[in-house]
């Protein structure tokens, strides 16, 4: 699922221009199952989601269960990652709070 899924459009009331709706990402909470890894050297979200996840689209998981909000897309290999597993359960919170927006 990208991340972009329930992101509806609307129109912009003072310009009319086609705008897109907020996107609210869940609270990811620590499970039993995380794995907690150091990335190799330049390794980026896509590339890690796209390894435990098969799908470098849910980078946003990642990033969301990481704190990375700076925009970067690399990942800092002196850090430890944590890449949550309980993904079903983080999707259907992420598809719960934005079919209502």
């Amino acid at each position: 699922m990208g991340r972009y899924e329930f992101t509806g459009i609307k129109i912009d009331k003072n310009t009319g221009n086609r705008v897109y709706k907020l996107t609210l990402y869940p609270k990811i909470r620590v499970s039993d199952g995380d794995k907690f890894i150091y990335p190799i050297d330049g390794e980026r979200l896509e590339t890690l989601a796209h390894r435990h996840y098969g799908e470098s689209t849910l980078w946003w998981v990642i990033a969301k269960a990481n704190n990375i909000r700076d925009g970067s897309y690399g990942v800092d290999p002196s850090k430890k990652i944590r890449i949550p597993m309980n993904l079903p359960e983080i999707l259907g919170d992420f598809r719960r709070i934005n079919e209502d927006i």
